[in-house]
């Protein structure tokens, strides 16, 4: 291997490439494990990609993408591999306001980009909790979905066209900038949540919305579940397209936000079975106020909910929002596991009392923490288990994984497979996609070098899974 670093050392000049001690160092994330790097290389440009990929293939070099190395899945999980990251590749080239579109380098930060498009009157949708960190890069390699997906879908939805090298440095460039380009198939697509095994995005063509110019948040307490979608389908209903975020949070999660050692205090009381973050986002700051406060009195009279606050200042705004942004307390609950699921909302309640049961059965004294995105069905499932033996964690995660595959769910509804959901990925693909994902694979890469043994496993043995603990 040393003659293919060299080579890449040479190509990409002086911090091009990092080795030994400074590679150790930058292979750190409170997010991830990302193992021991053989080297990582920091290209500036698709060119540069292209160069490292094709020296790669040729070496027959295994190579692990990074971005912003937030995935929860140890999808950036580089030992032994040659870590690609892209932080370099960090600009954002153009907006066009006209047209509603954002050129952007796949190294960029995506707050920054937020930022940028802010700036300039306009909004990209995507919001995570890792939004100071993770890349536009990394949600594209994954179909990153966040808080408003509801609204606006998830990063599929904003990805207009891309660019993408192949594992033989080969780039196919395809930054169209159009809504509609009905020509034949849709290449960008074949990048978009597949984790960097098929090709290494490295630019791409968002489409912006405009600004809203209102912004109205609340919280409520419901007492039963099944006056959950009653509630969110009154609320799409009246506040006609505005509803952004519908965020729910099991009693027991609310608690553990609002108790000390967190800084968060009650925005209601404790006692209520489920909490809900309601946001919309209009184009009238006092006409959109007043019917934002009619449609939650309605749902008050009608009984659907029990409590309720508005917010009434951005620093009420983000005392809500920062109760569901602070998952790490859930590590008050060590050593933990976290989930990301999907399932139809009818079979939600029965799911999570199903799991909690089965889950304090195999470790007496366990905690479950649930909240979500209930709005798009995704819920998120943080187990407190009593160690961190391989052992119990599979007997998680099948106690997890196992009813979803009888409701027809998801075991990954936004934060991908990597390796840590690999051997479950049957439960919710079929026997005939899994093999077609094997087809594309193979035809994309022959050598297998992109982000080897993740979503799909091979002969190479994968590393040993330690526990997740953290969740967006």
């Amino acid at each position: 291997m040393a003659e293919l670093l060299e080579e890449i050392r040479s190509a990409l000049g002086p911090g091009g490439l990092l080795e030994g001690q400074d590679a150790l160092d930058a292979a750190k994330s409170p997010w991830t494990r990302l193992g021991t790097p053989l080297a990582i290389a920091r290209p500036r440009s698709t060119a540069e990609v292209a160069l490292v990929l094709r020296a790669a293939h040729a070496a027959g070099q295994a190579v692990a993408p990074w971005g912003g190395r937030t995935g929860l899945v140890d999808g950036a999980h580089a030992d032994g591999a040659l870590a690609l990251s892209l932080e370099r590749m960090n600009a954002i080239e153009a907006i066009d306001a006209s047209s509603g579109t954002m050129r952007v380098q796949a190294g960029c930060v995506l707050q920054t980009a937020c930022e940028a498009a802010d700036a300039q009157g306009l909004l990209l949708p995507l919001d995570l909790g890792s939004r100071g960190s993770a890349t536009i890069g990394g949600n594209i390699s994954t179909n990153a979905g966040g808080n408003r997906v509801l609204r606006w879908g998830m990063v599929r939805d904003m990805v207009l066209g891309l660019e993408a090298v192949l594992a033989d440095g080969s780039v196919v460039s395809a930054m169209n900038p159009l809504m509609k380009n009905n020509t034949g198939y849709d290449l960008k697509q074949l990048f978009i949540g597949s984790e960097g095994t098929l090709g290494v995005v490295t630019r791409a063509v968002l489409r912006l919305r405009p600004k809203p110019s209102s912004d109205n948040v609340g919280f409520v307490a419901v007492d039963r579940f099944d006056k959950l979608p009653r509630l969110l389908w009154r609320l799409q209903r009246a506040l006609g397209g505005s509803l952004s975020a519908f965020e729910v949070m099991w009693s027991d999660f609310y608690e553990l936000v609002t108790t000390a050692p967190a800084a968060g205090r009650p925005i209601l009381p404790h006692g209520h079975p489920f909490y809900v973050l309601v946001e919309s986002m209009g184009s009238s700051a006092d006409e959109d106020a007043e019917r934002f406060e009619t449609v939650l009195m309605a749902a008050l009279e009608a009984g659907e909910i029990v409590d309720a606050a508005i917010a009434k200042s951005i620093g009420e705004r983000n005392a809500m929002w920062g109760l569901r942004d602070d998952v790490g307390q859930t590590a008050r609950n060590a050593p933990i596991i976290a989930f990301d699921v999907s399932l139809q909302t009818p079979d939600m309640e029965a799911y999570v009392e199903e799991v909690g049961a089965a889950l304090r059965a195999r470790c007496p004294g366990a905690t479950l923490m649930t909240f979500g995105h209930l709005g798009d069905g995704n819920l998120h499932l943080v187990a407190g288990v009593g160690d961190r033996s391989r052992e119990t964690r599979h007997a998680v995660e099948e106690i997890v994984y196992g009813p979803l595959q009888r409701l027809g769910g998801s075991i990954s509804a936004e934060h991908g497979i990597g390796l840590q959901k690999r051997a479950f990925l049957r439960l919710s693909r079929s026997p005939d996609e899994i093999a077609l994902m094997r087809t594309l694979k193979r035809a994309l890469d022959p050598k297998n070098i992109l982000n080897r043994g993740k979503i799909l496993p091979d002969e190479a043995p994968a590393p040993a899974e330690g526990p997740s603990g953290r969740v967006a």
